[in-house]
């Protein structure tokens, strides 16, 4: 029975490491989205104090094109990022499903031999 056992704990811990990735995951994207305001808010300072709006115009700022582009950058790694924290949640619900099914089989089995 000492098998079961390990199985229960082996499952115990997978299930917590899929919450760990799952909220350094999510971590990672409020981090990105806080980056994205602040890189916004410095274009707006850039195009004010340049007086020029328009990426296309020769002018344009080149500190403001380049803080754009990150901005850019960090919203496609957000977008990513959020359909790996679907997936890593549907594994963790497979987790904890299996840790369910285990735990309750060891509940059974010790109280069976705690019956015999």
């Amino acid at each position: 029975m000492k098998s079961r056992e390990s199985l229960v704990r082996l499952k115990e811990f997978q299930v917590n490491e899929k919450r760990r990735q799952l909220q350094q995951l999510q971590m990672m994207m409020s981090e990105f989205e806080r980056m994205t305001k602040d890189l916004e808010s410095q274009i707006v300072v850039e195009e004010k104090k340049s007086g020029i709006s328009d990426p296309n115009h020769f002018a344009y700022p080149t500190f403001a094109k380049a803080a754009r582009q990150r901005a850019d950058n960090l919203q496609v790694s957000v977008k990513e990022l959020k359909m790996q924290e679907e997936a890593l949640e549907l594994a963790l619900e497979e987790m904890q499903a299996e840790y369910a099914r285990a735990s309750a089989l060891e509940e059974r089995d010790s109280g069976a031999r705690a019956r015999a």
